[in-house]
């Protein structure tokens, strides 16, 4: 698989994930109908027009799940056995329809599990930003990856 193991990933390592992701306002409109928000910040453009944003903003959310889903292709496509917990979640600056999210990640903490040794417990700090470099979010995750040795046993 694509994603990290355990054994793959070191305190203080960063991954810049390449892939980035334009928002739409039809994500934006269909994720807030999706999830029966109905913020006028996100759904109402004369509303959002009078606010200090001067426009709609998108559904943060959206952008934490956007910033996660961004991060499986270098990191837990196929190693990841769940999400334990997300912690600390920050919106510093909002997002807007065509901004662009790009994501980086930092690895925070790690340990064997206790309580399965075949799996491993890492704290994970993903920082995204918009096309001019902006942070528009950062977010503590806790994941339970699957250990390389655990994998090369079970093949055996």
């Amino acid at each position: 698989m694509a994603g990290k193991y355990y054994d793959d990933l070191e305190v203080g390592q960063r991954i810049h994930h390449r892939l980035g992701r334009t928002v739409t306002e039809m994500d934006n409109v269909l994720f807030s109908a999706l999830t029966m928000n109905t913020q006028p910040l996100h759904l109402n453009e004369d509303f959002a027009g009078k606010t200090q944003f001067g426009r709609r903003i998108v559904n943060g959310i959206f952008t934490l799940g956007l910033a996660v889903g961004i991060t499986v292709p270098d990191l837990t496509e196929g190693t990841i056995v769940a999400n334990l917990g997300y912690e600390s979640v920050r919106h510093p600056h909002p997002m807007f329809h065509g901004d662009t999210l790009y994501v980086e990640t930092e690895v925070l903490e790690k340990r064997v599990s206790r309580s399965n040794p075949g799996r491993g417990i890492v704290k994970l700090k993903h920082i995204g930003r918009n096309q001019d470099g902006v942070v528009v979010i950062e977010v503590v995750r806790t994941v339970l990856f699957l250990r390389r040795e655990e994998q090369n046993l079970s093949s055996a």
